[in-house]
C-alpha cells in the first residue's frame, strides 16, 4: 500500500488504546507495524505533543531527539541542517505524507520551510533505509503527516503573537466519516526576526502555507486519494534575502486484487524553488516527479512487497548547469517473516540513475520477543547518498565523474514497553566511504568516516503526567586523522515533561548539545579552518488553559534564561547566534460537529 493512504490507517490506529506504549508506524517498513515489530529505532511525535510545544519552526519538533542534531544559521526560517546519527544533512530523507521533497541542486531538503502548525504527526526512523527508499536514506527518514487524526467533523481557528513582532494565524477543517476523509488547513506566520550574528540587524521571515487531502474507500475496497502541502514566503539572512516555495502534491490508488494481494500506485510532484536577492543573485528551481507501484502480498503471518519506482529530477536556474535533468528507475522488494516470537525483515533495491549508474542496496533485521513487553533487535544494511546537481554540474566546480557516497550500518537494540511507560537502548555503527564535506578539506570529502554511538530513550504517562527523555552519546570521526566531523554535536539530551491540572496543562523542555566543530574559509590563508563552537543548554516553559468549551489559550516561553549561544560559524571571527528568549501567546478555538 502507498505511504500516503497508509498514513490514514496509522493515525486512526495511533489514537486507539493500546495494551502497551507501542504506537503504530509506517515509515520503517512501508506498512503499519508497531514500533517494536518494525525492528527499527523509531521516535514518534504525536499531535498532542506538537500542539503543546507550539513550535514556530519544524526544527523545534525534532531537535535533540534520539540521534538527531540540528544546526541553523540563526533563527526563524534560516538555512537548517539535520544530522541523523552523524550522517550528512543531505544523507537523510524528508517525506511529507509519503512524498519525498528535497532540492536537487544542493541535495538536501529545506527543513526550515516545512510549517509545523499543519503537521499532525512525525516519525523519525534512524538507520540505513536505502533498500526501501533509495538514494540518501543513509542516516534515516523523517516523515511528517498532515492527514486528520480524529473521527467526525471538526475544525479550528487560531491566532497568536509574540516578541520580535511575531504573528501567527491559522484555520482548518477535517472530516472522517466512514470511508471518506477530508482535510483542509491554512496558516500564516511572520516575524521581524532577531539578529543572526552579534551586533547585526533583525532578519525577518514570513511563511504562508496550506494543506489539503481527501480519500475515499469504495464498497469494493478500492481506495483513491490525493494530498497537497504548499508553503511560500520570504526570509532575510546575513547578506541578502530570498523568496521560497516548498510544495508536495500527489494522487494515489489502491486496489484489492485478491484477498491476499493488494496493489497501490502513487504519482507525486515535489518542488523546491528559491530566488536569491544578494550580491550574487540567482534562481534555483527544482522539481521531482515520481511514480511508484507497490504490490502487497500476504501468506499467513508473512508479508511481501514487490515494487518499482520512476523518478525524474529537473532543474531550472539562472546558473547554466551542464545538465538540467536526470532520471532514476528502481525496483525493490521486501519480505517480513513472522515465526511467533521471532521476526525477520529482508529488503533489496536496485537504482539505475542516468547520472551515476547502478546502485544495489540491501537490508536485513531480526527481532526476538522474550515476552509481550521485552524485545531485542539487530539489523545490518547498506545505503548510498547520490551526488547533487551542484556536486556534478555546477559550472567551474562540479565533477560529473563523482561516485555516490556508500555506507554500511549495523545496529543492536533492546526495548521494554508496558502499559504506561517504555524504554529503548540502541547501539549503532556506520562506516561511510567518501563522506561529502565540502568544507572539510581540499578534496571535498572524507575517504572513510566512522559513526558510532548509543541512543537512550524512555517515556511515561500516568495521572495526567507525561514524560519523555532522550540522550545520544556519539563518536563521529574521520578515520584518517581521528578528528571529529564538522557541524555535528556528538552528544545530545532532551527531556519533555507535562502535567494536566484541571483546566491547566503545564510543561517544560530541557535540552542540550555538546560542542561541535565547524569549517570556515580563512581569506588570509585561503584554507578551511576548523572552528570549535561551545555546547549549550536551553530551558523552555509552556502553559495552556481551557477558557471555555473549545477555547484554549497557550503561552510559551523559550530559552527562559535568555542564553545567547552559537548555532554555526559564519566567519573566522563571527558566529551565527540564537534568538534569545522568545515569548508567544495564542488562542485557539476547536469545534466538533
Amino acid at each position: 500500500m502507498s505511504l500516503q493512504s497508509l498514513s490514514f490507517q496509522v493515525l486512526a490506529q495511533s489514537g486507539q488504546d493500546n495494551t502497551t506504549m507501542d504506537p503504530i508506524v509506517v515509515t520503517a517498513t512501508l506498512g503499519p507495524k508497531t514500533v517494536g515489530e518494525s525492528l527499527s529505532s523509531v521516535t514518534v511525535i504525536e499531535e498532542e505533543e506538537i500542539r503543546r510545544q507550539q513550535p514556530k519552526e519544524f526544527r523545534e519538533v525534532i531537535e535533540s531527539q534520539p540521534g538527531v542534531s540540528v544546526v541553523g544559521n540563526g533563527s526563524y526560517g534560516k538555512q537548517t541542517s539535520v544530522f541523523l546519527r552523524g550522517n550528512a544533512s543531505d544523507a537523510s530523507i524528508l517525506l511529507v505524507d509519503g512524498i519525498r521533497i528535497r532540492s536537487a541542486t544542493v541535495g538536501g531538503p529545506a527543513w526550515q520551510y516545512l510549517p509545523p502548525q499543519l503537521v499532525n504527526r512525525v516519525e523519525i526512523v534512524r538507520g540505513s533505509r536505502s533498500s526501501l527508499y533509495g538514494a540518501d536514506a543513509v542516516g534515516g527518514v523523517v516523515q511528517a503527516f498532515t492527514t486528520p487524526t480524529r473521527q467526525g467533523t471538526q475544525g479550528w481557528v487560531e491566532a497568536g503573537a509574540g516578541n520580535f513582532d511575531s504573528q501567527q494565524y491559522g484555520a482548518g477543517v477535517s472530516s472522517v466519516e466512514g470511508g471518506s476523509r477530508v482535510n483542509v488547513g491554512v496558516n500564516h506566520f511572520q516575524t521581524d526576526g532577531a539578529p543572526v550574528v552579534r551586533g547585526g540587524d533583525d532578519k525577518g521571515y514570513d511563511n504562508t502555507s496550506g494543506v489539503a487531502s481527501a480519500s475515499h474507500e469504495f464498497s469494493n475496497g478500492v481506495r483513491a486519494g490525493f494530498t497537497f502541502l504548499g508553503a511560500e514566503g520570504r526570509t532575510e539572512y546575513e547578506g541578502g534575502e530570498e523568496d521560497f516555495r516548498f510544495q508536495t502534491a500527489g494522487v494515489n490508488l489502491e486496489v484489492p486484487v485478491t484477498s491476499h494481494w493488494r496493489a497501490a500506485v502513487q504519482f507525486s510532484d515535489a518542488r523546491d524553488e528559491l530566488e536569491d536577492f544578494s550580491s550574487f543573485p540567482g534562481r534555483f528551481n527544482t522539481q521531482t516527479q515520481s511514480s511508484r507501484l507497490e504490490n502487497w502480498l500476504t501468506y499467513g503471518t508473512h508479508e511481501f512487497v514487490l515494487g518499482a519506482e520512476q523518478q525524474v529530477d529537473r532543474v531550472e536556474s539562472t546558473t547554466a548547469y551542464d545538465e538540467s535533468s536526470r532520471d532514476n528507475t528502481a525496483v525493490f522488494g521486501q519480505a517480513l517473516f513472522n515465526f511467533g516470537a521471532l521476526d525477520t525483515h529482508l529488503s533489496l533495491r536496485n537504482d539505475d540513475n542516468e547520472a551515476y549508474g547502478n546502485q544495489t542496496t540491501w537490508g536485513a533485521g531480526v527481532g526476538y520477543e522474550f515476552d509481550r513487553h521485552h524485545r531485542v533487535r539487530t539489523s545490518v544494511g547498506t545505503s548510498f547518498k547520490a551526488p547533487s546537481f551542484n556536486d556534478l554540474y555546477f559550472p567551474g566546480f562540479g565533477n560529473p565523474d563523482l561516485e555516490p557516497e556508500e555506507a554500511t550500518s549495523y545496529e543492536v537494540g533492546f526495548e521494554g514497553r508496558y502499559v504506561s511507560w517504555f524504554w529503548d537502548v540502541a547501539l549503532f555503527h556506520t562506516y561511510v566511504e567518501d563522506l561529502s564535506l565540502p568544507t572539510q578539506d581540499a578534496a571535498g570529502s572524507v575517504p572513510e568516516a566512522r559513526l558510532r554511538g548509543v541512543e537512550l530513550s524512555a517515556g511515561w504517562q500516568s495521572d495526567g503526567w507525561s514524560l519523555k527523555a532522550a540522550a545520544t552519546v556519539g563518536d563521529y570521526e574521520n578515520k584518517e586523522d581521528n578528528q571529529q566531523l564538522i557541524r555535528r554535536a556528538e552528544n545530545t539530551v532532551r527531556v519533555d515533561l507535562d502535567k494536566e491540572l484541571g483546566q491547566w496543562v503545564l510543561g517544560t523542555t530541557v535540552r542540550g548539545e555538546s560542542y561541535r566543530y565547524d569549517g570556515v574559509f580563512n581569506p588570509s590563508t585561503f584554507q578551511v579552518d576548523r572552528k570549535r563552537l561551545a555546547g549549550f543548554g536551553v530551558w523552555d516553559l509552556r502553559a495552556s488553559r481551557t477558557l471555555a468549551p473549545g477555547w484554549l489559550a497557550s503561552l510559551t516561553l523559550d530559552n527562559v534564561l535568555d542564553r545567547e549561544y552559537s548555532t554555526a560559524a559564519n566567519s573566522p571571527t563571527a558566529n551565527f547566534i540564537s534568538a534569545g528568549r522568545t515569548v508567544f501567546l495564542s488562542v485557539r478555538y476547536d469545534f466538533v460537529r
